[in-house]
């Protein structure tokens, strides 16, 4: 099938259509900083995160639970529920956290003075260091690995995400070379953890990690068919060492827990809209709220 879209031609100089983007035109701008002042709440427990149940939040809330399974009461949080459709992220105290204003952010009160951190791949190193290693190897050829395809998620990602996700379920056209390109690019992805995953249970060796951490939400989703409503076109199915690891981590408790914090879409059951209590798993998810 040939692209029915005409030819583009750039300008000589961009310029913002204010009106063009899609889904998410009225939250993507070509500048940074805040639009409004809005400080950010504070709770009780040492450790303060400002999230959205997507896959990169969900990161970060795995490894919390997964560190708090441990039993490091220490990583107790508190999870802000942060609107990103609704420019919450634009806020003065948001932009303070994280001024590339985007989710997760966490803010660190236990010393003296708090530490802001951002990007969820630095968040996980940040909290792995902070408890003793936990879920990353501490030298040699394992930490390597480790980190290597923590690295590899956090470049890979935006080719599932940005790329091909906004061309296939969000821009306002659909067009056949990117969603052709990204596609490409995606299924290669794919192939190269299932490689990979056809040797070894998780992808830094045979211990779970910060790694699987990262890729599980992105990876594991999209291999079980829950991203973009893309299962079939990608033919996920034939990824079966991914699925294998997928249905794995999803098996783990934390990670169930983690999956919920911050989510406001699918069952009532699976969303737990802010967590400040472990407690909150039990009687605040919104089939709770809602009874």
């Amino acid at each position: 099938m040939t692209d029915p879209t005409p030819d583009y031609t750039p300008p000589q100089v961009w310029t913002w259509n204010r009106n063009n983007g899609g889904q998410f035109a009225s939250i993507n701008r070509p500048v940074a900083g805040a639009t409004h002042d809005k400080p950010l709440p504070v709770g009780r427990h040492p450790l303060q995160l400002y999230s959205l149940g997507t896959p990169n939040g969900i990161k970060v809330t795995v490894m919390l639970e997964e560190l708090l399974a441990l039993g490091h009461v220490g990583a107790e949080y508190d999870a802000w529920l942060i609107r990103i459709n609704e420019g919450e992220q634009f806020g003065s105290g948001f932009v303070a956290a994280n001024p590339n204003s985007k989710i997760p952010a966490l803010v660190d009160r236990s010393g003296p003075e708090p530490v802001r951190v951002f990007e969820s791949g630095a968040i996980l190193v940040y909290l792995a260091e902070k408890f003793g290693g936990a879920f990353l190897p501490t030298g040699g050829a394992e930490r390597a690995e480790c980190l290597s395809w923590l690295f590899w998620q956090m470049g890979s990602a935006p080719f599932l995400g940005g790329g091909f996700g906004h061309f296939y379920a969000y821009a306002p056209t659909k067009q056949e070379y990117p969603i052709d390109r990204y596609a490409m690019e995606v299924k290669r992805q794919l192939d190269v953890l299932d490689r990979l995953l056809a040797e070894r249970p998780y992808l830094a060796g045979g211990h779970y990690t910060i790694a699987d951490m990262a890729a599980w939400p992105w990876y594991g989703a999209l291999a079980k068919g829950q991203l973009y409503g893309a299962g079939e076109f990608l033919s996920v199915h034939e990824y079966r060492h991914v699925i294998r690891w997928a249905d794995e981590i999803a098996q783990r408790p934390a990670a169930q827990r983690g999956r919920k914090v911050n989510r406001t879409w699918g069952e009532p059951s699976s969303q737990l809209h802010e967590r400040h209590d472990a407690s909150d798993f039990d009687t605040k998810t919104q089939d709770k709220v809602a009874s």
